[in-house]
C-alpha cells in the first residue's frame, strides 16, 4: 500500500478515529452507578449551583479543552469544510493527550461568520476549561479570538496564530545570540501576511524587535503605506518605503521569516542578507528554500524549517500542549501576552541547557548542544512539560489571571511527571534512538506481507538498515502488488543457487561449533536452508548487526539456533524472556514470560538480574517485585518457597537492588496497600515497574490478559541473555509490533558488547 492507503487504514482500523472517552470512576456496582448518576449526582450539582468554580472540583472541566474549527483553513487543504477537517481536530486532541495529558472534545462547527462562530463557542464554553481555535481562515480568526477573549473567562488560544509565533520567537532569541547581534537592532523580513505571520511579528515586537524593523511582504510585495488594498491587520506593518519586492527588501536583512509557500527564496537572495543571517523557512511541506540550497548559499547561515528531517524544527507541539497544561493547572481566565512570552523564554532557555544523554541518543548525537544546529529543544525532550507548563502557570499567577496559586513548584513539576509517566514515549524514544544510529537487521520471513510492510516502515523511518531474507520472487511480487518500494534493499534468497557458497561457509562454521555435540556436516548444510540458522550466522560473523525472526516459526525454533550459534552472554549460560507492557501509568516489564517453565530459585534470581540489566537500557531504574500466590512466608513450599530463596540470594549479594517478594500481584501494583500491610518491605513506597513471575505459565498468562483486558500495548518478547542481538517475534505479529521489535534489535545492537556477564 502507498501513503494514501496507509493513512486511510490507520484512521479506519479498529475503532474509527483517533480518540475516545474513558470513564475515570468505578462503575461496576449498583452503588457506583447511584453515585455516578441519580441520585448521588445531585450533590455536586447543588455545590456547583452555589459556586460555579466548584465545577473544577467535581467535573472534568478543569482538564477539558475544546478544539474548535469551521474547516476554513485546514492545513494546506484550504476551505474543505468542518466535517472534512475533523481528522485534523482529532489529531490535535491526540497530541494534547499524549504530550500533556489534556483531554479534548473536538467541535466542528458549520458556520463561517465571525458572529456565528463567537455565539457557538460562547454557548458551549461552560463545558470546558479552555478553547483551542484551529484552522480558521484570516482575517476572521483574529476577530473571533479577540471577541471570545473579551467575553469568556477561560483561556482562548488560536494555535495557528500563536503556536508558530511562540516557538519561532524562542528560536529567534537563541539565533540572534549565536549571530552576535542584539534583538533591538535586527531587521526582520516576513514573507506572508496571514494569521501566523501577523502574530509572529507581534510577538517578535514583544520580545524586543523594534516595530520599524519589521518588513512584511504578501503575494503583491512589500506592505507599504502607499498601497490601497490593505486590511486593518496589514496596515499595522505598513512601511513608508519605495521598495516593492521581497528581493529588494531582503538586502541587508538579518532575519527572514517565511510563512508563505515553497521555493520563493533563492540562494542569491540569501546571499544578499547581512552577515550571520537567520532564515526560518517554515512553509510545509516545501520550505521557501530547501535546506540543501540554503546551506550551500553561505557558511554563516542559521537555518530552521518546519520539517522534522532537518535541524532546528519549528514545531507547534513544543508549545500548545504545555501552554494549556500550565493555564489549566492554575485555572487561568485567559492566555495573555505575559504567558506567551514566558513560554518563549522557557523554550529558549531549555535549548541552552545541557542536553540529557537520553535526548542525545534519541537524536543521533553525542554532542547535541546549544549552537547553530540546535537553537530550539527537540519535541521528544522529556523536560518540556516541566519547563514550559510551570513557566506559563507562574506567568498567569503573576499577571493576575489565575484563580489558583501554586506554592510548591518543585512538587508541581514532580506531579507533572507522575501525571505523564512515560505513556507511549518509551516507544517513541526507542524508535528515535534506533534512528540515531541505524544498524543492519536481518528480517526472516520477509516474503510475508506483514513483515514486508514493517520493513517498509523501518526503512522509510530509518529505524534500521533492513536485510530481507526470503523467497526473492515472492518478495518482489508482494512488493509490486502492495506498492512497497524494495529497490534499494538487500534481498537474500538463501535457497537460491547464488547463495550456495555462503551457505557452505556458514555450514562449516556451524559444524565447527557443534561437531562434538552430534551435528554432522550434512546436518549443518541442511540447517542453512532454515532462515533462523542462516540469519543468526550472518550476525555471528558480522555480516549483519541483528536478527529478527519468529514470525512464522515457533519460539523455540528461533532461540535454538541463537543458543547454538552465538550462545549466552553470562557465566551461567542462562536466558530468559521479557515483555514490555505499556499502560497509562507507564511501562511495566514482565519476566520470565517465554523461556523457563519451572525455574529454580537460582534461575529466578538470574532472570531478575538479566531483566534489571535490560530495563536499565531504557533509562529506567528497575523496581522489582517477585510475585507468587502468597505473601512473605505465609506458604512454606512450592513457588513461594523458590521465590523467597531467590529474594534472599539477591538481598545478600545485590543489596542495592530494589527487589522484594514473595508477594501477591495486588500488593506489587498497589503501593498504598503494600505500605499498610508490609511496611518492612524493601520496596517501601516505591512504584514497582518490573515483575518477575514464578513460572512461565503465570508470566505468559499475565501479559496476555493485560493485552486483552487491560487494553495495553505489548512489546516483545525481548530475549535476555543472548550474546548478540537476536530477537524473536510473536507468531503472526502485527506490523507495529514488528517495527517496535526492530527498534529494540537496533538499540540492542547499539549497546551490545561481545562480553560475558558474571552472574
Amino acid at each position: 500500500m502507498g501513503q494514501r492507503e496507509d493513512a486511510l487504514q490507520y484512521h479506519e482500523s479498529g475503532k474509527p478515529g483517533k480518540i475516545e472517552v474513558i470513564p475515570t470512576k468505578p462503575y461496576s456496582t449498583q452503588l457506583d452507578l447511584s453515585l455516578a448518576y441519580s441520585p448521588g449526582v445531585a450533590e455536586p450539582c447543588k455545590e456547583i449551583e452555589k459556586d460555579e468554580t466548584n465545577a473544577y472540583k467535581y467535573t472534568s472541566k478543569g482538564n477539558l479543552v475544546a478544539v474548535v474549527s469551521n474547516g476554513t483553513a485546514v492545513l494546506g487543504l484550504g476551505d474543505i469544510g468542518p466535517l472534512a477537517g475533523k481528522p485534523v481536530m482529532e489529531g490535535k486532541g491526540l497530541l494534547f493527550k499524549v504530550f500533556a495529558d489534556v483531554d479534548v472534545f473536538d467541535i466542528e462547527v458549520n458556520e463561517k461568520s465571525v458572529e456565528g462562530m463567537v455565539n457557538v463557542v460562547k454557548a458551549i464554553a461552560p463545558t470546558f476549561g479552555g478553547i483551542n481555535l484551529e484552522d480558521i481562515k484570516a482575517p476572521e480568526c483574529f476577530d473571533i479570538e479577540e471577541q471570545l477573549k473579551k467575553e469568556l473567562d477561560i483561556p482562548v488560544f488560536h494555535d495557528d496564530q500563536h503556536g508558530t509565533a511562540i516557538i519561532s520567537a524562542a528560536g529567534l532569541l537563541n539565533a540572534v545570540e549565536l549571530a552576535g547581534k542584539k534583538i533591538e537592532d535586527i531587521k526582520v523580513v516576513v514573507n506572508g501576511a496571514g494569521a501566523s505571520a501577523i502574530m509572529c511579528s507581534r510577538l517578535y515586537k514583544s520580545i524586543g524587535v523594534r516595530p520599524e524593523n519589521v518588513w512584511m511582504c504578501d503575494s503583491k510585495g512589500l506592505i507599504s503605506s502607499d498601497r490601497q488594498d490593505l486590511n486593518k491587520y496589514k496596515i499595522e506593518f505598513a512601511q513608508n518605503s519605495s521598495l516593492k519586492t521581497l528581493e529588494d527588501v531582503l538586502v541587508g536583512a538579518d532575519v527572514f521569516l517565511g510563512l508563505s509557500k515553497g521555493n520563493v527564496l533563492s540562494q542569491e537572495m540569501v546571499q544578499s542578507m547581512a552577515a550571520n543571517p537567520i532564515v526560518f523557512a517554515l512553509a510545509n511541506p516545501t520550505p521557501e528554500i530547501s535546506y540543501e540550497d540554503a546551506m550551500a548559499s553561505r557558511e554563516d547561515l542559521i537555518f530552521a524549517t518546519g520539517r522534522s528531517d532537518y535541524p532546528n524544527q519549528i514545531n507547534n507541539v513544543l508549545g500548545f500542549p504545555f501552554i494549556f497544561r500550565g493555564a489549566l493547572d492554575v485555572l487561568a481566565k485567559t492566555i495573555n501576552e505575559e504567558m506567551k512570552v514566558a513560554a518563549v523564554y522557557a523554550l529558549a532557555e531549555l535549548a541552552r541547557q545541557d542536553v540529557p544523554d537520553k535526548v542525545n541518543a534519541a537524536y543521533k548525537s553525542e554532542n547535541l548542544r546549544f549552537g547553530r544546529n540546535y537553537i530550539i529543544p527537540k519535541p521528544l525532550d522529556p523536560r518540556l512539560i516541566t519547563v514550559v507548563a510551570p513557566a506559563v502557570a507562574k506567568a498567569a499567577i503573576e499577571s493576575g489571571v489565575a484563580r489558583k496559586t501554586i506554592d510548591d513548584w518543585d512538587q508541581y513539576k514532580i506531579d507533572l511527571m507522575k501525571r505523564m509517566g512515560l505513556y507511549n514515549k518509551l516507544v517513541r524514544d526507542l524508535r528515535s534512538k534506533a534512528k540515531s544510529d541505524p544498524k543492519r537487521v536481518v528480517f526472516a520471513n520477509a516474503d510475508q506481507f506483514r513483515v514486508l510492510k514493517a520493513i517498509e516502515v523501518v526503512n522509510n523511518e530509518r529505524i534500521a538498515i533492513p536485510i530481507l531474507l526470503g523467497d526473492r520472487e515472492k518478495i518482489l511480487s508482494l512488493a509490486k502488488e502492495n506498492n512497497i518500494d524494495v529497490n534499494d534493499l538487500q534481498i537474500l534468497d538463501m535457497r537460491h543457487s547464488n547463495q550456495d557458497q555462503r551457505r557452505e561457509k556458514y555450514a562449516h562454521l556451524l559444524y565447527e561449533k557443534r561437531k562434538r555435540k552430534g551435528l554432522t556436516i550434512e546436518d549443518a548444510r541442511s540447517k542453512m536452508f532454515d532462515p533462523n540458522y542462516f540469519g543468526t550466522m550472518m550476525v555471528e560473523i558480522g555480516e549483519a548487526d541483528g536478527f529478527l525472526g519468529g514470525f512464522a516459526n515457533k519460539y523455540a525454533d528461533t532461540i535454538r539456533p541463537a543458543l547454538q550459534i552465538v550462545g549466552s552472554n553470562n557465566t551461567l549460560k542462562h536466558i530468559a524472556g521479557m515483555y514490555i507492557v505499556m499502560t497509562k501509568k507507564g511501562p511495566y516489564f514482565f519476566a520470565d514470560t517465554t523461556v523457563n517453565y519451572q525455574p529454580s530459585s537460582r534461575t529466578l534470581a538470574d532472570t531478575t538480574l538479566l531483566t534489571v540489566n535490560e530495563v536499565r537500557k531504557f533509562n529506567i531504574e528497575p523496581v522489582v517485585a517477585m510475585v507468587s500466590y502468597s505473601n512473605f512466608g505465609s506458604t512454606k513450599e512450592g513457588s513461594p518457597q523458590r521465590v523467597r530463596e531467590a529474594v534472599e540470594y539477591l538481598h545478600e549479594n545485590y543489596p542495592d537492588l530494589l527487589v522484594d517478594g514473595e508477594m501477591q500481584a495486588n500488593f506489587a501494583f498497589n503501593t498504598e496497600l503494600r505500605m499498610q500491610k508490609f511496611p518492612f518491605s524493601k520496596l517501601a513506597d516505591k512504584e514497582v515497574n518490573t515483575i518477575i513471575f514464578p513460572s512461565l505459565s503465570s508470566g505468559n498468562i499475565a501479559y496476555k490478559m493485560m493485552s486483552e483486558l487491560g487494553q495495553c500495548e505489548i512489546i516483545g518478547p525481548v530475549l535476555l541473555g543472548i550474546r548478540k542481538p537476536i530477537h524473536v517475534l510473536q507468531m503472526q505479529s502485527t506490523v507495529r509490533e514488528i517495527v517496535d521489535m526492530a527498534a529494540i534489535t537496533v538499540v540492542d545492537a547499539q549497546s551490545k558488547k561481545d562480553e560475558i556477564i558474571n552472574l
